[in-house]
């Protein structure tokens, strides 16, 4: 189906919006996947706070240049589905990742983040990353470790002053 000029600049400017948001991007390449393959893709994507979007290559370029993903616009070629990251910088590598397991038509090309692009083997290591949640988890347990050896600590000393 061929974009008129408005279609066009429309399609720009939504994944411009999203791109200038976004904490990383997976370039993946699709082709193979049906389409019943791709609205599964879509809607795990919508259900885990991943902007996808297949868009034309020159229209994308277009869309990320000023962002920090126009480090990507090298490698823009062939048929390509871009994958943001809106909630924390790896859903969208966990989300190709995870649906590439099973889908072998789904090949990642380009991993972007923080400005830098990276090629298809550091999709792991992006998909690795704890979530927002696992984070601030992990930063409560080291929070309170020392105040948890501080209550044993006094309680050790209470028990010693008792028994003498």
């Amino acid at each position: 189906m061929a974009l008129n000029l408005e279609s066009k600049k429309a399609v720009v400017k939504e994944v411009a919006v999203f791109a200038a948001k976004a904490h990383s991007a997976i370039a993946a390449e699709y082709r193979g996947l049906t389409v019943t393959e791709l609205t599964e893709l879509r809607k795990i994507a919508r259900e885990t706070g991943v902007y996808l979007r297949v868009v034309k290559n020159t229209l994308a370029r277009r869309a990320i240049a000023g962002t920090q993903f126009e480090c990507m616009q090298e490698g823009l070629v062939g048929p390509l589905l871009i994958a943001f990251s809106m909630e924390d910088p790896g859903c969208a590598a966990r989300l190709i990742s995870n649906f590439s397991k099973t889908h072998n038509k789904l090949v990642t090309k380009i991993v972007a983040i923080g400005g830098k692009s990276f090629n298809a083997s550091e999709l792991g290591r992006l998909a690795s990353l704890p979530t927002r949640d696992q984070g601030i988890a992990m930063l409560m347990s080291v929070m309170k470790e020392p105040v948890a050896k501080f209550v044993r600590t006094l309680a050790a000393v209470k028990e010693q002053k008792e028994a003498a």
